[in-house]
């Protein structure tokens, strides 16, 4: 070995072929390809690149999963209408293939790029990028947004539709109405009518709101099945419901409408092994006789249905101008009503009960009067009603409660004072101590008090009234039925629960005279109660006629003003206990 080559040798410089440096070159160029495709195939959205004579130069994996494509078919070199028409055999395109072409072809040719949103047979929805590069040609992107757009299009509805119900909301309803109101000027009309579910409160506080939710989807559907196909129901919150009836033909037509609600709403339900009866009460504006305007319609319709709570609920009334004087009124009323309990208001009286063969006073019943500062005394018709819509005669309910027995406790052993209770108060989970409280704060035997309870507070959650009812009448305490006759199912009453007495409604008193029929009830009545042991009562007797009647028909016990109004417990003391007799009433 040479010199040089020795030179050579020393220097440790590596020497290739002349073509080692281009296969280097070509191995990395592979591997980046190999990267390149690596991404791309595993990329959410499908990638297209073509050129410019609208031909495949590439795709990925992704584009050909997500159509469910052939691959044999989707390669380089097949072109943009190949590649359409084999979209649209396999049901994932279902436009117009050229309409499509063109139009793309045309913003590509401007130097813009398209966005578009598609949607395939099967329902999915993808969204469609194409960009033009340079030289020509373009790369498409797709993507499949169908969750993201069923997740968009369920926030847009539940903005405008109830989460419970699925009705519509107070705010897609105003914009129906708004929409609706439009076409009045064009001599249409229509009606507005707002619903609330009678005494619903009592479900939510007896059976839990579980129930009461249940109840608001079954009413839901039920009002749902009562209208039109042009008419817009929708639940405004709570118990609330409202319907836009439109292309009234006449002015009755709205009266129809709330006819078949009622029938509908009143067939009882069957809820988690409850049954619940209800009603509802429906108030009714028209435009263009009311107004024109969204609010004030609904504002009309809602002072109607405040007439029919008024008038006594489970009906219905159209606005009246004069609706909003009293309105007004009754919320100014309201307000007083909430500071009476505090600012010591409210006072008691006592009507005597009185058995009819001796005319041997019984009993008083404890009943509540409002002394206000201003309108002097209120009648318990008016604030009573508001008083069981705002939840106060709960609290009312328990000071009459206290106060009857705080006063009558010292009055004769034999004399029983009785006690009317509202649905919500004998619906409350802690009744029965309350009563208890009562009678151990004013030191009465439980045998002296009577609650009166109503067919009304038998409606809702029969199961649990009737457990708190014989837990009562486990401590001592009488219960009696009132105003019998004149509810759903009296009858079925006196099966489920011994009541220890039965007070006849006044309205049969007074058609006492008036021929056989109301004779024969309460001849009925009276046999009916001396046969189940029980105490029959008639209220409202005014008459000498319809005592000696009372007398002969067999009834027990008597109130009304023929013996005594009500009074307050200093002229109860005076009057009627020298004896416990009094031969006339005053």
């Amino acid at each position: 070995m040479d010199h040089c080559d020795r030179n050579t040798c020393g220097t440790n410089i590596v020497s290739f072929p002349p073509d080692a440096s281009s296969a280097r070159q070509r191995s990395l160029a592979t591997k980046d390809q190999m990267l390149l495709d690596t991404v791309l195939n595993n990329m959410c959205q499908g990638v297209l690149m073509f050129d410019s004579d609208a031909h495949i130069v590439f795709c990925n994996q992704r584009y050909i999963e997500m159509y469910g494509l052939s691959p044999e078919l989707v390669v380089p070199g097949c072109g943009l209408r190949e590649l359409l028409n084999h979209q649209k055999a396999v049901g994932v395109f279902c436009g117009d293939e050229e309409s499509y072409i063109v139009e793309l072809l045309d913003d590509l040719a401007q130097g813009k790029a398209s966005n578009a949103v598609a949607k395939a047979v099967d329902g999915r929805v993808f969204s469609i990028v194409n960009k033009p590069i340079a030289g020509g040609g373009w790369i498409a992107t797709h993507e499949d947004i169908s969750d993201r757009q069923r997740a968009e299009e369920r926030i847009v509805h539940m903005a405008r539709h109830d989460a419970l119900t699925d009705l519509p909301n107070r705010t897609m309803f105003r914009e129906r109405l708004e929409y609706e109101l439009k076409r009045i000027k064009r001599g249409d009309a229509l009606a507005v009518l707002c619903l609330d579910l009678d005494h619903f409160k009592s479900v939510n506080d007896t059976l839990g709101h579980p129930v009461g939710d249940e109840l608001l989807k079954v009413v839901a559907e039920r009002l749902h099945r009562c209208i039109r196909e042009p008419d817009t129901i929708a639940r405004l919150g709570g118990d609330e419901f409202a319907i836009i009836m439109t292309r009234m033909h006449a002015p009755t037509d709205p009266v129809v409408l709330a006819k078949r609600i009622r029938e509908a709403i009143i067939k009882p339900y069957i809820l988690d092994g409850h049954q619940i009866l209800a009603d509802i009460s429906i108030g009714i504006s028209l435009a263009p006789i009311d107004a024109t305007e969204p609010d004030l319609l609904l504002k009309n319709a809602d002072m109607a249905l405040y007439g029919a709570k008024a008038d006594g609920r489970g009906t219905y009334r159209f606005f009246e101008p004069e609706m909003d004087a009293r309105m007004k009124a009754r919320r100014e009323l309201d307000m007083d009503l909430r500071k009476a309990l505090a600012n010591g208001e409210f006072g008691l009286h006592y009507q005597p009960l009185v058995n009819i063969e001796n005319n041997e006073i019984t009993a008083f019943e404890a009943l509540l009067r409002w002394n206000h500062p201003v309108r002097g005394l209120v009648p318990p018709a008016e604030f009573i009603p508001i008083a069981e819509e705002t939840g106060l005669i709960i609290p009312l309910g328990e000071w009459v409660l206290r106060g009857a027995c705080q006063e009558t406790a010292n009055w004769p052993t034999n004399i029983k004072v009785a006690v009317n209770l509202s649905p919500a108060q004998l619906n409350s989970r802690n009744f029965t101590e309350v009563v208890v409280n009562a009678l151990s704060a004013s030191g009465m035997s439980a045998n002296r008090l009577q609650l009166e309870i109503t067919e009304t507070v038998l409606l809702q959650n029969t199961f649990n009234t009737l457990a708190t009812l014989q837990k009562l009448r486990a401590l001592g305490v009488q219960i009696a039925l009132d105003d019998f006759g004149t509810g759903y199912s009296s009858l079925s009453y006196l099966r489920s629960f011994p009541f220890d007495k039965i007070k006849i409604d006044r309205s049969f008193i007074q058609d006492l005279m008036s021929g056989t029929e109301p004779l024969a009830i309460v001849h009925a009545i009276a046999g009916l109660a001396k046969s189940l042991n029980m105490i029959s009562t008639a209220e409202g007797v005014e008459t000498t006629q319809q005592l000696e009647a009372l007398q002969a028909l067999g009834c027990i016990e008597m109130q009304g003003y023929l013996f005594s109004h009500a009074r307050p417990p200093a002229e109860i003391a005076r009057m009627f206990f020298n004896g416990g007799k009094r031969a006339t009433g005053t």
